[in-house]
């Protein structure tokens, strides 16, 4: 098979009237989404788990077999007995720390192909694929097939090495073009960079990447905090399917972005109840621990555990804007008997007890966990 050669950008095949009607819908839904993160006055601390649930389902789309719950515990203390779960639980935690980097370099500079290689860098740093070239463009023919499959039977070869350079260059000049449409724009951007296929691993997790950051960039979304990776696991068949039909002749843009607007649109809606669940439990809660404890230091403790919804009870002795070692025990004690908490494990010796919020980790995960 001989490697692809990428239509040059922008794609001049869209068929807008076809996408008009769903073009709107799209554009209504993040707006409503992006609403009501603007009405949340810390979403990087009361969203942290639906972040880290985003890097997740990234990574499970690659492989990755750790769940929201594994990441949390062993943040709190508790390693895994197999390592190939503590890797796991890595490549995830890289790239939460990848889209924090991001969200950070945006706010004084454009995205670029070097801020690119960057994230690249941090997501494949000590993982699996960190001997495949971290931070750097292949220099090699890659290609995707089974495991074992020889470049001759591969089911997709991407562009040569010397062709992907002027590929990439092409996609980031179209990356800050002004299009008609930018969720389109996003759909092909999108695509694009995992045909171009330019890291010897770790493409998928970079190209999803992609997707929440240039929403911010393009002032769509007012954070970075846009999960499409729930919609694209559920619907892998579908996602790789279309992805693959664009290599084809003739390639089938106009279906993968029906596919990707679509999802967009579902996502974003599903974002905004999940968020606004999060902010009426975090809302009830805040009444109850300040009944409860009749204590000013009440909702500093609940904002430190909604950052961390399984934590170790020695991790907030001595956090700022809460009290000392004994209080703190003591409204941990409160709200563990009025059932607001719940114990995964008890301390032993040295080690402290592990604690969980089981409603946020709920409505994140979006079924019962705890």
């Amino acid at each position: 098979m001989r490697p692809y050669i990428p239509q040059n950008l922008p794609i001049s095949e869209i068929d807008w009237e076809r996408h008009i009607p769903f073009i709107g819908k799209v554009n209504r839904s993040l707006a409503y989404y992006d609403g009501i993160l603007h009405g949340i006055a810390n979403p990087a601390l009361l969203l942290s788990p639906l972040t880290t649930q985003e890097a997740v389902l990234s990574s499970k789309i690659e492989g990755t077999q750790a769940t929201l719950g594994d990441v949390l515990k062993f943040e709190a203390g508790e390693s895994p007995t197999k390592e190939e779960r503590r890797i796991d639980i890595q490549e995830i935690t890289n790239y939460r720390r990848a889209l924090f980097t991001a969200e950070k370099m945006l706010k004084t500079k454009p995205f670029h192909l070097n801020f690119m290689k960057e994230l690249h860098a941090i997501i494949l740093d000590s993982v699996r694929g960190s001997n495949k070239s971290p931070g750097e463009f292949r220099k090699t023919q890659n290609w995707i097939g089974k495991p074992g499959t020889s470049v001759e039977h591969a089911e997709y070869v991407p562009p040569s090495p010397e062709v992907m350079m002027k590929c990439l260059s092409d996609w980031e000049k179209y990356y800050h073009f002004d299009r008609p449409d930018p969720v389109v724009q996003l759909a092909i951007l999108h695509a694009q960079f995992e045909l171009v296929h330019p890291f010897l691993d770790g493409n998928g997790r970079v190209g999803r990447m992609i997707i929440p950051l240039f929403l911010f960039e393009k002032k769509i979304l007012s954070r970075p905090m846009f999960y499409l990776s729930k919609y694209l696991e559920a619907h892998r068949d579908e996602y790789v399917s279309r992805l693959k039909t664009l290599s084809e002749r003739p390639p089938q843009w106009n279906e993968w972005i029906g596919f990707f607007l679509r999802g967009v649109d579902e996502q974003a809606r599903e974002n905004a109840d999940t968020v606004q669940k999060i902010l009426a439990l975090y809302d009830n809660l805040k009444e109850q621990c300040i009944r409860l404890t009749r204590s000013q230091f009440a909702v500093p403790l609940l904002d430190q555990i909604f950052k961390k919804p399984i934590f170790q009870s020695s991790h907030l002795f001595g956090k700022k804007n809460l009290p000392s070692k004994p209080m703190t025990s003591t409204l941990l004690a409160k709200l563990r008997e009025a059932g607001i908490l719940k114990v995964l494990s008890e301390g032993s010796g040295r080690r402290a007890q592990v604690m969980v919020l089981p409603e946020l980790i709920n409505i994140t995960e979006g079924k019962k966990i705890f």
